[in-house]
């Protein structure tokens, strides 16, 4: 069993201000049952906590219908939660959320990354937008455009451009997995890591043994409208970009060089955006993930 637990952090201070509540939920569900994929595992239920000040029925009801949504987008069960009512707690209007997800795997079948090697291939999956993470700074950046956002990012409204939910990586990657296994052969998918809280520079490290690093390579994916906005408005670097936000990579697989073509084709064909982003090599003095 692989269990995982998160929230949505600032990104609710937006869904209560814009009234936005009805993509929150699937944040919650994604942040917990991306987590628990990164293991290889397939997410069995799913549990969530609503707190509040005073219930508000049909804001509750739009976040309940996100996470319901986000539960049958990953194919997990929500088998129940808990609504508390706390006075004097919260704002009116505000609330807070988390959620808690269980998952199986198959003991032989769990990507530790322990057998990552140099040569490896590292494929990028795009993300949806910002997904739950870098909220603060993202609402610095609203607060510092004022009236001059821009009406559309990406081809969306402006609001709903940011708000956009962090996407499902589930199914297709468990497809993924089942097509390209982690084998002895050092073949196959070998290590996942779900992009949040840190980007690439923090996340990416968590699956890669010692002595090795993960060398990326700038501009072999696009940056989105709305990263180039965030990035200009923030009037942040490259490296703080990859830093604070997963600056349009959700999901990152390593996989052994001879299959990383063929995972990708799997990958698209699933209807995910794949990018061949870097590949693995031996860390020398440097940091364990590299942008250049």
């Amino acid at each position: 069993l692989v269990s995982g637990t998160d929230g949505v952090g600032t990104k609710l201070k937006l869904a209560f201000e814009w009234n936005m509540h009805d993509t929150v939920g699937i944040d919650l569900v994604a942040m917990s049952v991306n987590d628990v994929l990164v293991q290889g595992a397939e997410p069995l239920f799913f549990l969530d906590y609503f707190a509040c000040g005073k219930l508000d029925v049909d804001t509750a009801a739009a976040v309940v219908g996100g996470i319901a949504k986000g539960c049958e987008l990953s194919g997990c069960a929500l088998i129940g939660g808990e609504t508390a009512e706390m006075p004097g707690m919260y704002p009116a209007g505000e609330y807070d959320l988390a959620g808690f997800a269980v998952g199986a795997v198959e003991k032989s079948k769990i990507l530790t990354g322990q057998n990552v090697q140099a040569g490896d291939v590292v494929l990028g999956l795009a993300s949806a937008g910002v997904h739950s993470n870098g909220f603060s700074l993202v609402r610095k950046c609203i607060e510092r455009a004022g009236a001059n956002t821009p009406a559309t990012l990406d081809g969306k409204p402006f609001k709903q451009a940011i708000m956009e939910p962090t996407r499902l990586y589930v199914k297709n990657v468990l497809a993924a997995l089942a097509a390209h296994p982690n084998k002895e052969d050092a073949s196959g998918i070998k290590a996942l890591a779900h992009i949040t809280g840190g980007g690439l520079l923090e996340n990416i490290p968590r699956v890669l043994p010692d002595g090795l690093a993960a060398h990326l390579r700038k501009g072999s994916w696009p940056q989105t409208e709305l990263f180039a906005w965030l990035q200009q408005t923030a009037g942040i670097d490259d490296i703080e970009m990859n830093r604070t936000f997963n600056n349009g990579i959700g999901m990152v697989v390593v996989i052994g060089a001879d299959q990383a073509e063929a995972c990708a084709a799997t990958l698209r064909s699933l209807g995910e955006t794949v990018y061949t982003i870097g590949q693995i090599a031996p860390q020398g003095d440097g940091a364990q993930v590299v942008v250049a």
